[in-house]
């Protein structure tokens, strides 16, 4: 079993920032990508953020430029480096990672984390 542990978001100020984490644990024996997604409200969840085992970083369009990801490998943990903020930014930000558990490939997905952006 893996269990991700999301924490860092909040209210926060056009132009300001804010730096997610997803903590995962269990009995993980390697991690092919870990990511960000978001679902602003009423709008479908989409990609923010991906960081392959390989190093590729894929960010989407709207992000680019804006916000970071990174990972701690050591520790299982996926970071989110969010800067220059805008309301469009607001939304429920979930992880998600590819493992590999006894042999087998899982998706798990953190609880979610509520970001809000005011003008």
């Amino acid at each position: 079993q893996v269990q991700l542990v999301e924490s860092g978001g909040g209210l926060v100020q056009f132009g300001g920032s804010l730096r997610l984490s997803c903590a995962a644990s269990g009995n993980i024996e390697s991690i092919y990508y870990m990511a960000w997604y978001r679902q602003p409200p009423g709008k479908q969840r989409e990609l923010v953020a991906r960081e392959a085992d390989d190093g590729t970083v894929n960010y989407g369009d709207s992000v680019k430029g804006r916000f970071t990801v990174s990972r701690d490998n050591a520790k299982n943990t996926v970071y989110l480096q969010m800067s220059s903020l805008k309301p469009e930014d607001t939304a429920v930000y979930y992880c998600n990672l590819l493992v590999v558990v006894a042999g087998l490939t899982y998706s798990y997905w953190g609880q979610g984390t509520q970001v809000t952006v005011s003008s």
